[in-house]
């Protein structure tokens, strides 16, 4: 049985508290949340009877010492969050992005390696089946070899609140999730981007609601991505509507559950290859799935093991450096090398 204190008490929590809720070998001991009074209503909307409550993540970290914490804060108080949980002795699973900038993202995890403590950040999107199937799918080679990767990401949600008022909204709070899943596909490492941001007329974002990267991974493999919280009409998914072309066919995922791959026979049709319809398979028992319950399971069983969970800080780094090299591109329009590493030295 584990131990966990979960700060930040605001929206996203209730996903947390609700996976949280089905994994027997679990348990919250405490809620911090600078309204006490927000974390206390949490307490009581998921019935955890035993539980601390209070605005201070130090004081009650000592009073119930916990195996770990669980950080659902906004990414600017991340650092601090993250530092206090490893001085305290304790894990950390934290809500995406791993932090507000680089230099925090490199200061969180030299305090990872310095109090020996394991820290993941939650990157649902690796945990949906499709994401499985297609990551297994490319890499058995069926199709040859990726040539490249495609991701189209057009929706028009009206949220309200900080993230109308936010600088780079699309690609600083949502475009992480294409560009973490880019590279679990590419099974790559991100090189360089060279991005445009644009405002389309009627847009109700302040800026940067559309946007248009060009990634290069190792080996010269390149990663499209075209998005906006600004369109109306036709939607794509939430996970975005993906084309992979490969050296012998293509395939395609519509971001929900439409998977469908094609590869070349080797005759020919006029102008172009003659083509098979390939079944991409299915799950394999051996697959992580389950979006947040997936995500802390998988650290449960790190933590349990001394293993590095798959989304481990020191490699999400690079997912969050993509999308900080979007910005930096977008703001000079000039190309922007993504940083190799992100373990400290």
């Amino acid at each position: 049985m584990f131990t966990a204190v979960l700060v930040g008490c605001g929206a996203m929590s209730a996903r947390w508290l609700d996976a949280i809720s089905k994994i027997e070998a679990l348990t919250i001991v405490g809620l911090v949340d600078v309204d006490v009074a927000r974390a206390q209503a949490r307490a009581a909307e998921f019935n955890l009877v035993d539980v601390t409550v209070g605005a201070d993540l130090k004081s009650i970290v000592a009073a119930v010492r916990p195996d770990m914490v669980f950080d659902v804060v906004v990414p600017e108080a991340r650092r601090e969050v993250a530092i206090t949980a490893f001085e305290a002795g304790c894990h950390l699973l934290t809500e995406k992005p791993l932090a507000a900038s680089l230099d925090d993202a490199r200061a969180i995890l030299s305090a990872a390696k310095a109090h020996d403590r394991l820290h993941a950040v939650v990157q649902n999107r690796r945990y949906l089946a499709e994401v499985r199937r297609l990551k297994r799918f490319l890499a058995s080679g069926v199709l040859g070899q990726l040539t490249g990767l495609h991701a189209d990401f057009f929706l028009g949600p009206h949220f309200g609140g900080f993230r109308e008022a936010m600088d780079h909204v699309l690609l600083l709070d949502m475009a992480i999730h294409t560009f973490d899943v880019a590279r679990l596909l590419a099974g790559s490492t991100p090189t360089s981007v060279y991005c445009s941001e644009w405002q389309p007329q009627g847009t109700w974002y302040r800026s940067g609601s559309s946007a248009a990267a060009i990634f290069e991974f190792a080996g010269g493999l390149p990663f499209t991505y075209r998005g906006s919280w600004s369109a109306i009409g036709r939607r794509t998914s939430w996970e975005s509507n993906w084309r992979f072309t490969c050296e012998h066919g293509s395939a395609t995922w519509d971001g929900f559950d439409g998977l469908q791959a094609e590869r070349r026979t080797g005759l020919r049709e006029g102008l172009f290859d003659a083509v098979e319809t390939v079944e991409i398979p299915v799950l394999d028992p051996s697959d992580r799935i389950g979006g947040h319950k997936g995500v802390i399971e998988d650290f449960l069983a790190a933590v349990g093991s001394g293993r590095a969970p798959e989304t481990c800080g020191a490699d999400n780094f690079l997912s969050l450096a993509m999308v900080f090299g979007a910005i930096s591109s977008a703001e000079t329009q000039a190309r922007v090398v993504i940083p190799e590493q992100g373990a400290p030295s």
